[in-house]
């Protein structure tokens, strides 16, 4: 019966590991998205230097805006023409005649700010166009933010189906006892001096069936955090293995600790009252 209570809690910590390990860095990969969302406004090819300087003032002093940054149009011409590669120099003939206007990159603090930021700055004199990526941004924390609640739901039912099957695992062990239990009664052990081997026993049943997922997660997670985010660096970024292993392994001790105990002493309590 040991053996199958720690196998219980293995299996659904494990489980629980996973999932959680998931959606963790499905959040960060999502922060990073949400972080790499930015207002370019262009500027009027009719402003001068003191209009550029005090529209970056302007800029400068919404509340909601984190950073802004000037960015001459010959260097939007450079980056335009190294971001086509081989095709960029079709457009290096632009060089002495450049068409393209100066821009202010802005980033807000909040990224969900963006469309009001960006909004609020298209009324601003000399802002000849401002452009954020209206609809796909709006889709995309729309998207975002669904995945999260969905992810949170998961994981809670992920952990009261844990908390489930422990604690009723338990149960069965302290049941097959049940005589133990009625003879320490019988001479005159106090239910606290009963209870408390049982709860030092849910302890430590937690806790053992939280090594061999921790030990798994470790392994699983450095490894694909050393061989195959290199491959796809670029695509996405996965959170470092240290030390977000370490504080999933943590999690993981604690809660299996926590359901030993809690599944135990629910358990003993039917006897106790008897």
């Amino acid at each position: 019966m040991t053996f199958a209570s720690a196998s219980a809690v293995t299996v659904t910590l494990l489980l629980v590991g996973v999932f959680f390990m998931l959606m963790m860095n499905l959040n960060h990969i999502a922060k990073l998205i949400e972080n790499d969302v930015e207002i370019r406004v262009h500027v009027d090819a009719a402003a001068t230097a003191d209009d550029r300087k005090a529209m970056k003032e302007k800029l400068d002093a919404i509340k909601q805006v984190d950073t802004v940054t000037f960015s001459s149009k010959d260097k939007e011409l450079k980056d335009l023409i190294n971001s086509m590669g081989d095709e960029g120099q079709a457009f290096e003939p632009f060089e002495q005649q450049n068409p393209l206007n100066d821009v202010f990159v802005v980033k807000t603090k909040e990224p969900t700010d963006v469309a009001k930021v960006a909004k609020q700055i298209e009324k601003y004199p000399y802002a000849a166009k401002v452009q954020y990526g209206q609809d796909q941004v709006e889709k995309l924390f729309k998207v975002l933010k669904v995945a999260r609640n969905i992810g949170v739901v998961l994981i809670l039912g992920l952990l009261f189906t844990a908390m489930f099957l422990i604690s009723n695992t338990i149960k069965i062990t302290i049941v097959a006892r049940r005589e133990e239990i009625e003879i320490m009664r019988l001479v005159g052990a106090t239910n606290s001096f009963i209870r408390w081997p049982f709860f030092i026993e849910g302890l430590f049943l937690g806790v053992l069936g939280s090594i061999v997922p921790i030990a798994v997660i470790i392994g699983v997670y450095s490894v694909l955090y050393n061989e195959v985010q290199p491959k796809f660096d670029g695509f996405f970024e996965l959170l470092p293995a240290f030390p977000f292993v370490l504080q999933v392994s943590l999690l993981l001790l604690v809660i299996g600790g926590l359901i030993g105990m809690w599944g135990s002493t629910l358990s003993i309590r039917k006897f106790l009252r008897k």
